[in-house]
């Protein structure tokens, strides 16, 4: 009996680490972008003859994402990207034929909520193959770690570096960031190639 019940408590387990990062909703048009703007003089643009494609979010860009509970929204900004981080002491290092590869997020909470979370256990990375790896835990040497216990007043943000052991002949695409452990409904994705 102890043992089905074990059985059991652990296949729920691997059940609910399985749904994480797969919301209802996908969003890659950021609610702001990083990108400078325009000067005054060429502010006015040419009239389109065709509706565009929404701009794919990047590096730099704010994308507003919205948690399970009401009053719980984040605006994630992708801040920084790099395809081959280097470990952050001398005793981390990646696993053989794999890389570390390292996403800086800002995450300011712009509900009405406390934003209580482990971030990293929200992102995922894809390659161009369509293989998706989580978060690791690691230390880079682009800076401090996000933490693993953020706990944001409204109007108060975190920043900090996400991990990802990815193998080295992977060409990563897109990284993706839900809230509530990757349980939200709605999930940002910013292109970082």
């Amino acid at each position: 009996m102890r043992r089905t019940t074990i059985a059991a408590l652990v296949t729920a387990g691997l059940l609910l680490t399985a749904t994480a990062c797969t919301g209802d909703e996908i969003t890659s048009t950021p609610s702001k972008t990083g990108a400078a703007e325009a000067p005054a003089e060429q502010v006015e643009a040419e009239p389109e003859a065709e509706p565009t494609k929404a701009a794919a979010a990047k590096v730099g860009d704010t994308i507003a994402l919205k948690g399970t509970d009401d009053g719980l929204k984040v605006d994630a900004v992708l801040k920084k990207w790099d395809a081959n981080a280097k470990p952050g002491d001398e005793y981390t290092e990646a696993a053989a034929g794999k890389r570390f590869v390292a996403a800086q997020f800002e995450l300011t909470n712009t509900g009405t909520a406390p934003y209580s979370d482990s971030p990293a256990n929200g992102a995922q990375v894809a390659d161009t193959d369509g293989q998706r790896f989580s978060s690791t835990f690691a230390e880079v040497a682009n800076g401090p770690a996000m933490t693993s216990d953020a706990n944001v007043p409204p109007g108060e943000k975190v920043l900090g570096w996400i991990v990802f052991e990815v193998p080295k002949a992977s060409k990563i695409v897109t990284i993706q960031l839900a809230l509530d452990s990757g349980f939200a409904n709605q999930t940002g994705q910013w292109k970082v190639s």
